[in-house]
């Protein structure tokens, strides 16, 4: 018999840390509830997946593959700066934006540092900072689920080491226009680190949406903007995102913090293909956004029709953020075991809200569907038993 083994010692910022809420994987709800098909609506996806260019830049990675991968992405790295007029050494690149955003804590965070984020937030923007045993201030949204703009300029009167912000925002799909960006700028204190996460860029580019970019390219604050290739573009399963930063001083150090060899030969590839395949990009894009204003719709009449009280927020994102004014575990159960899966909030002020990705017209509707059944049979105020990680 084994020896009992004392438990590994952990950081006490470690211990407390909460787990990221990935969701279930399609086969995994499969097998759990016994369906034949599944719409998965959870993850922000493109349903549409990446265009043929991505494809025929993967045929001869078996090739490649025995080979480390090149550790400074250059041809990747290279293609960028021409699209973006951002200088190659102010480019970084991370195994998706996340992993980026983890390289920014691991290089500037210490014990007791200030960070402020949005709230509700995408997960990772709290956790990261914790895992550092930064103290991390959460600054919700207005009622009308916009950015309180008074809230982050009063909140940004103490020192913060770091501000993150997204936009859209995820999960409620909020954006930041220019003279709201601009103002929020002008409020962070002198040597604040500025990381604007623009996950979701392609879908919300355009009118009323901030040139980050250039705005921040006037400020003599640290920054840094974030991007990825898991949306839009289509590569989630491929993992690359990247950032641009305000000086390359700060993308070396970042570089000192990261694996040598994050971002692997397929990622690389793929990424380079889809920069260059512009019409299946804005051929995708063009798709989610039509189907995201016919979701919004058909949610209305179905709150018309039963009078559930579901409430949408805005969005620019390739989601929707709905309360439900139910347990959002209970509903995201009920709808899995019709065989849709979406994301349960489970932040305490939000936790009658789910966020549901745009997915196809089909996927749409079988989520409306699903939603109906699920809303006519728990009424407002009642609370099914739900499983706590069942999403």
């Amino acid at each position: 018999m084994d020896a009992p083994r004392a438990p590994a010692r952990l950081r006490p910022e470690v211990r407390n840390l909460p787990a990221y809420n990935a969701g279930l994987a399609e086969a995994d709800a499969r097998a759990r509830f016994g369906l034949e098909t599944v719409v998965k609506l959870s993850s922000n996806e493109n349903p549409y997946g990446p265009g043929p260019a991505v494809g025929r830049s993967l045929l001869a990675l078996g090739e490649a593959a025995g080979r480390y991968p090149d550790p400074h992405c250059t041809d990747l790295r290279e293609r960028l700066a021409v699209l973006t007029g951002v200088a190659p050494d102010r480019l970084v690149f991370g195994n998706g934006s996340e992993d980026i955003i983890q390289m920014l804590c691991l290089a500037t965070l210490s014990p007791g540092d200030r960070v402020l984020t949005l709230a509700p937030a995408f997960g990772l923007h709290e956790i990261f900072p914790m895992m550092m045993g930064a103290s991390v201030e959460r600054i919700p949204v207005t009622p009308s689920f916009g950015y309180d703009l008074p809230a982050w300029c009063a909140a940004l009167q103490r020192p913060a080491r770091m501000i993150i912000l997204s936009t859209p925002s995820n999960p409620v799909g909020c954006v930041l226009d220019a003279p709201q960006l601009r103002q929020l700028l002008a409020a962070v204190p002198p040597g604040c680190l500025v990381v604007i996460d623009e996950a979701y860029f392609e879908y919300a580019a355009g009118p009323g949406y901030a040139d980050s970019l250039a705005i921040l390219a006037r400020q003599e604050l640290p920054w840094i903007v974030l991007r990825t290739f898991s949306k839009a573009y289509g590569l989630a399963g491929l993992r690359v995102g990247y950032g641009m930063a305000s000086e390359a001083a700060l993308v070396a150090a970042l570089d000192r913090v990261r694996t040598p060899f994050h971002v692997n030969i397929a990622a690389q590839r793929a990424a380079r293909a889809a920069l260059d395949d512009t019409e299946h990009l804005e051929r995708v894009v063009g798709w989610t956004l039509q189907e995201r204003a016919s979701l919004a719709g058909e949610l209305a009449q179905l709150e018309n029709r039963l009078g559930a009280g579901l409430r949408v927020a805005p969005s620019r994102g390739n989601f929707l953020f709905i309360d439900t004014r139910r347990r959002s575990d209970d509903v995201a159960l009920s709808l899995m075991r019709k065989g849709v899966i979406v994301k349960p909030w489970r932040d305490g002020a939000y936790d009658t809200f789910i966020r549901v990705s745009v997915g196809t017209r089909a996927e749409n509707a079988a989520f409306v569907a699903a939603l109906g059944e699920v809303l006519d049979d728990a009424p407002a105020g009642c609370a099914a038993a739900a499983v706590a990680d069942s999403a």
